[in-house]
């Protein structure tokens, strides 16, 4: 079944095998095994009894009030002698809270026009400013084909701009609409 050349290749193939995985480890000799020194860590050496030791103390509880309103600390030194200073305690009073009007709230606008022509309307502004008006266009930057806002305003009192709306129609020819003013969304 097999023919004496398989077999002579087989037995060939099994020499070469040994021949390549055991004879190197017969003729290689002695093998030096190589071992990394190591530092040692020294030893902890003994404190002498000179060694100043401390006792650790419980701390103190002082029975201390705090006052109620805030305190200004003042340092004063004194002109006989500068080394020393002397610390007074003053108690603060707390200002008075005044009421705050809310602008966001209450503000009050008067809307001119809104122009396609963001030229017309700075000039429009500008002659208002001039007669003594508190004018503005929204937006500052127009783009190009943007609708600019003429206002006059904002204002808190919605009186004194209700008595300025017939001195505009007057100098402008224009209706104005009073408005809420939000600072936000002018």
């Amino acid at each position: 079944m097999s023919s004496p050349f398989q077999r002579r290749l087989v037995g060939t193939i099994i020499l070469v095998a040994i021949g390549v995985i055991v004879l190197p480890d017969l003729f290689d000799g002695k093998k030096k095994h190589y071992q990394e020194e190591f530092a040692s860590i020294p030893i902890k050496p003994e404190l002498s009894k000179d060694v100043e030791q401390f006792e650790i103390q419980e701390p103190i509880d002082f029975d201390a009030e705090l006052p109620g309103e805030p305190v200004e600390v003042t340092i004063e030194s004194s002109k006989t002698e500068p080394e020393k200073e002397i610390l007074s305690i003053v108690e603060k009073k707390q200002p008075e809270k005044v009421e705050k009007i809310d602008y966001a709230k209450s503000a009050w606008i008067i809307q001119l026009g809104v122009f396609r022509n963001a030229d017309n309307a700075t000039n429009l502004a500008l002659k208002l400013r001039k007669q003594g008006f508190q004018a503005h266009t929204f937006p500052k930057e127009p783009k190009k084909g943007d609708l600019v806002r003429v206002a006059v305003g904002p204002d808190v009192s919605k009186p004194d701009l209700e008595k300025q709306l017939p001195k505009l129609k007057e100098i402008t020819g224009l209706n104005g609409q009073l408005l809420k003013f939000t600072p936000l969304n002018p």
